[in-house]
């Protein structure tokens, strides 16, 4: 079974990151979606939460596993059998910092990394945007699912 892992916060999972998650299920049998546990960061999202609204975004593509995981990326892969890393790269300065993580990865593990470039409607995308443009009342449910969108829009206001 061809298998990969697509690491990340996912603090909130947004179309972005569905493009290349939707991408990488395409490619591979397994697609393990990776919610990285950082207790030095204070999520907007629970880890929890962050899974369940992964899951239920990911729901029809049939072949996703969504689990958390916490320390090296590639401790994870290789207590899974996964050979594969998956990363979207936005712009050039994506680059310079995933491929000095890429090359450690290997060289640690032999876990290779695939970049895969967004596609443009997403390449300015990113969780933290979206939380600072929601929670100054912008409109950002064209870059969410519609699940992640509403438990977004209550959360902000619940705060």
């Amino acid at each position: 079974m061809r298998r990969a892992v697509c690491p990340g916060s996912f603090d909130p999972i947004h179309n972005g990151h569905l493009d290349i998650i939707g991408r990488a299920s395409r490619l591979y049998d397994v697609v393990h979606v990776a919610v990285g546990i950082n207790e030095s960061k204070q999520g907007l999202f629970t880890v929890e939460e962050r899974i369940e609204l992964i899951r239920e975004a990911t729901a029809d593509y049939g072949n996703i596993q969504v689990e958390s995981f916490r320390g090296l990326l590639v401790d994870f892969c290789k207590q899974r059998d996964i050979p594969a890393i998956v990363k979207g790269l936005r712009a050039v300065s994506d680059f310079d910092y995933e491929l000095q993580m890429a090359q450690m990865n290997l060289g640690l593990s032999g876990v290779e990394t695939l970049f895969v470039p967004t596609i443009p409607t997403y390449s300015f995308l990113s969780s933290s945007l979206v939380k600072e443009v929601a929670t100054w009342g912008g409109d950002v449910a064209h870059l969410l699912p519609a699940p992640v969108h509403a438990a977004l829009l209550e959360r902000l206001r619940d705060r």
